[in-house]
């Protein structure tokens, strides 16, 4: 599956520090230490709606950890998937009538295009479900070596327990499981299973459904399988950053890792667990089964600058829980305006301390909203025209710091 085309990044003449993650699993920053390219895997779409707010603020988290890999010299080596079957899919595109692939087509392409207008950097290996079935059949097929599958009808299940890990990405109880799994996807009742938490790998054929040939009969991935053996195909055990919304904490990536380190006992799934906080909107967290949702191509349609929209969301640490405003939008439209008559001046306050700020702030666990200030700061003083800085005029300002905001914070201006 093609990504989306990567915009022009500009080099920097300075390099930015080591990059400090929040880990999940360990509650606490740890420094990411790649070794060769830095290794991200980052959760995509179930293609059945367009791109809302709360995606974009998530795929927006970790371009911003690709860029300040980049800034402290390091190559990423970036991947991301397309859930493009299962079961919200299938159940929009029978509902509105349409042809399944059809409407994942569509939606994948809209995505496509509100990532490039963001200016968000694309996978180097971006992966549908459906072409990855061959990776998840011999996934599979290795646990059912290792003794850790069963089948329940004509499904295929993978016994959590068989991880001895278990629980250690999210930190939680098994009472908290067991509460969270059947809102999230999971079927903790279903007759025949060894432990309520065990998690569908593959899923006979059901009649209406697409169904895959497989050594196990006709069927298609489970979810958590699909992520696993993606991620272990393009990048290894043990690779730098799993990342992901807050709600894919679990089971999602909890179920990815128990798969991926019974596979291959003893080594880690991924070095950290980084996850971006849910954004709501008229009062509860951004879904489909809400209805609240505020779409990227929609106000794009709408002229809306997607610099703008963008600035919005660098607003917001990226670990946080907070509600969209038109009020916030409008606000940014304002800024990037006054921003960008500050940089037509061309001489302005000294750059070199921004520089310093901004690549400072985004390397410790992605600090967007501290890197904004020290832009904002070196604008306001800029405008101000104040004795001290006709006296301390930076002629070179504007060519400084125009490629730091490109390339740190993905802001063209």
């Amino acid at each position: 599956m093609r990504a989306w085309s990567a915009p022009e990044v500009p080099s920097l003449s300075v390099r930015g520090p080591r990059v400090r993650v929040h880990d999940t699993a360990t509650g606490g920053l740890v420094e990411t230490t790649p070794e060769g390219p830095a290794r991200l895997y980052v959760c995509g779409i179930t293609p059945y709606d367009a791109t809302h707010l709360g995606h974009a603020a998530t795929y927006v988290a970790f371009d911003l950890l690709n860029r300040a890999w980049r800034s402290a010299g390091h190559d990423v080596s970036y991947v991301q998937n397309v859930t493009d079957v299962d079961d919200p899919l299938l159940e929009r595109a029978a509902k509105v009538h349409v042809d399944w692939v059809e409407l994942a087509e569509r939606e994948t392409e809209l995505f496509r295009e509100d990532m490039h207008a963001l200016r968000v950097l694309p996978p180097d290996h971006y992966v549908g479900a459906v072409e990855s079935i061959p990776l998840v059949v011999a996934l599979i097929q290795e646990l059912q070596r290792l003794g850790v599958v069963y089948q329940v009808e004509d499904d295929l299940y993978f016994s959590v327990t068989a991880d001895p890990a278990f629980g250690q990405v999210s930190g939680f109880d098994r009472e908290t499981m067991l509460r969270i799994y059947p809102e999230r996807g999971g079927d903790p009742e279903r007759p025949g299973k060894k432990d309520p938490l065990d998690c569908v790998l593959w899923r006979g054929e059901r009649p209406g459904e697409p169904s895959w040939d497989s050594p196990f009969g006709k069927g298609r991935p489970g979810w958590h399988i699909e992520c696993t053996a993606i991620a272990r195909e393009h990048l290894g055990s043990a690779f730098d950053v799993q990342g992901g919304g807050s709600d894919l904490v679990f089971p999602h990536h909890e179920m990815c890792a128990g798969e991926a380190q019974v596979a291959s006992p003893g080594e880690r799934f991924a070095r950290a667990y980084v996850h971006a906080g849910m954004v709501g909107y008229d009062g509860e967290k951004m879904s489909k089964s809400k209805g609240n949702l505020v779409f990227v191509s929609a106000l794009r349609r709408s002229e809306v600058d997607p610099m703008a929209i963008r600035l919005v969301l660098l607003r917001h640490h990226y670990r946080s829980d907070w509600e969209w405003t038109d009020d916030q939008l409008w606000d940014a439209v304002d800024t990037l305006a006054t921003w960008r008559r500050a940089f037509t001046l061309g001489a302005g306050a000294p750059a070199a301390p921004v520089v310093e700020q901004v690549l400072a702030a985004l390397a410790d666990d992605l600090d967007a909203p501290r890197a904004v200030a020290a832009v904002q700061q070196w604008v306001d003083e800029t405008l101000g025209h104040d004795e001290h800085l006709a006296d301390n005029s930076d002629r070179e300002a504007a060519a400084t710091l125009l490629p730091v905001l490109d390339a740190a914070l993905g802001l063209s201006l």
